[in-house]
């Protein structure tokens, strides 16, 4: 077990870590928190120092990109309506009720997405609910640390989970710490960066799960999952946050789009050049312009107002050619393209998504991982509880994405072929009076996509047909011959 200085000294080492760092930088900017924020002017003074310039205008605006690439793939892989698929009947009905319809565990996995293209991974926690059913929660990446044993990579031995709980008076900072392992838990408190102290509070160490049989409140029973609940879902190999390959190019449309406002502020107000100003000091013709609208000049005095044009033409081509890049990079789907659908064609429109679909791909991959370890878990649960023998196999993940279409396309479409189904079917009725009926209804069946065999014993016998062909000739015969016998 690990001692509290040892857990001291891990969660130190974790807030350091680059991985950690980079992680936090992408949690900054999916709040819309840029490092243009940071951003300060300076200049030389005229004794040769760098001082700050605190007059020039000095506007920060975010511009939240990446906010909108990451929901949009979140969006994108989960607009399907099921995930979780199996053969089985009964078995689907529990897929649903554990996955697919839960409305809890869908908000979950949605954060988990989310987290894990932010930060470049993220947990899924599992836990016995008070329906005494295992249940999925969404944990901060930031706050899980795995300890692996020396010169072991096939697992982690421990998991540690902090966080802080509350700040008290004073801005006393209160933080629980867990540390899990495969069969039970131990829970501790930290103070304001302080030791480690076990939580009296708690039992220490607690098994995985604590539950009462019946009405018997001191028949306390226990168990432990075999495992430490705690699935990891990754971005990618590297665990790298998505913001990684556009950072730079945010970063560079923020300060083009600042730049350019800080420069329509700073060249908004004319100057004036005057020519024989009579007057005490410039502070007064400042005042006059200001409050009077009035100068006085000398005779030969004259009054030229200036204007600079603000070359915005640059900035602005930069700025169109930062934002094709950004979501060309960060994989994602430009809507500004697809603003007038009406004249957009579905191949213009599928195409657009292409880049959208592609990273939807790479993250379902790490997703159907993720997914098979917590189908394994309910899987289980579900044998021993109903006696069952399903696998984990009998399960599989299939991802169905909803995409914007152009309607009227799709209209236009049904209608041509409706009207192609109408004239193949008017060309078999001509042509019916030289074929035999079966071979007519069996081509009708085939382009109204029904089922010949189905309907076959609905439709009138042969000999039916046959008796009352002869039934009418007998008729005419007994006419002719005057009804004698």
């Amino acid at each position: 077990m690990l001692t509290t200085d040892e857990i001291k000294v891990l969660i130190d080492n974790d807030k350091t870590s680059d991985k950690k760092q980079f992680a936090r930088t992408g949690e900054r900017y999916y709040d819309g928190d840029h490092d243009i924020n940071k951003y300060r002017l300076f200049y030389y003074n005229a004794d040769g120092k760098l001082v700050e310039d605190l007059t020039r205008s000095n506007v920060r605006i975010s511009h939240p990109f990446f906010t909108e690439l990451v929901d949009q793939c979140t969006q994108y892989v989960l607009s399907g309506d099921r995930f979780v698929v199996a053969d089985d009947q009964k078995l689907q009905t529990y897929m649903d009720n554990y996955f697919n319809n839960n409305d809890s565990f869908i908000s979950e996995l949605s954060d988990c997405i989310t987290d894990s293209q932010v930060k470049g991974w993220a947990y899924m926690y599992a836990y016995k609910n008070a329906k005494d059913k295992m249940a999925f929660a969404a944990a901060d990446a930031l706050d899980v640390i795995e300890v692996r044993e020396k010169d072991a990579d096939d697992g982690c031995k421990y998991t540690i989970y902090h966080y802080i709980e509350r700040i008290d008076k004073g801005r006393k900072i209160i933080k629980r710490i867990q540390v899990w392992d495969e069969k039970e838990t131990w829970f501790y408190t930290q103070v304001d960066g302080g030791d480690i102290q076990l939580d009296e509070s708690k039992l220490n160490p607690r098994p995985h799960v604590l539950y009462t049989q019946g009405d018997k409140k001191d028949a306390t029973y226990f168990d432990g999952f075999g495992y430490i609940p705690f699935i990891r879902l990754d971005n990618n190999k590297k665990q790298f946050s998505s913001l990684k390959p556009v950072k730079p190019l945010i970063d560079d449309y923020d300060l083009m789009a600042s730049s350019l406002s800080n420069n329509l502020i700073d060249f908004d107000s004319p100057i004036y050049a005057i020519k024989g100003f009579e007057g005490d000091n410039l502070d007064e013709l400042q005042t006059n312009l200001k409050t009077k609208k009035l100068i006085g000049v000398g005779e030969n005095g004259d009054v030229d107002v200036k204007t600079v044009d603000v070359p915005y033409q640059a900035r602005q081509a930069k700025l169109d050619l930062d934002e094709k890049n950004i979501y060309r990079f960060g994989m994602g789907l430009n809507t500004a393209g697809l603003k007038d659908t009406s004249a957009t064609t579905n191949i213009a429109i599928k195409a657009a998504y292409s880049l959208l679909d592609l990273k939807a791909k790479k993250i379902e991959k790490n997703l159907k991982k993720m997914l098979r370890k917590l189908v394994e878990i309910v899987v289980d649960e579900i044998n021993n509880a109903d006696g069952t023998a399903y696998q984990v196999e009998d399960v599989r993940f299939e991802f169905t994405h909803e995409i914007m279409s152009n309607a009227q396309e799709n209209a236009q479409i049904k209608l041509t072929e409706a009207q192609t189904r109408q004239a193949e079917i008017n060309t078999i009725l001509s042509v019916a009076n030289v074929l035999d009926d079966e071979t007519v209804v069996k081509a009708i069946c085939d382009w109204l996509d029904i089922d010949y065999e189905e309907i076959k014993d609905k439709l009138p016998a042969k000999e039916e047909d046959d008796t009352k062909k002869a039934q009418d000739l007998l008729k005419e015969v007994n006419v002719e011959t005057g009804g004698e016998e």
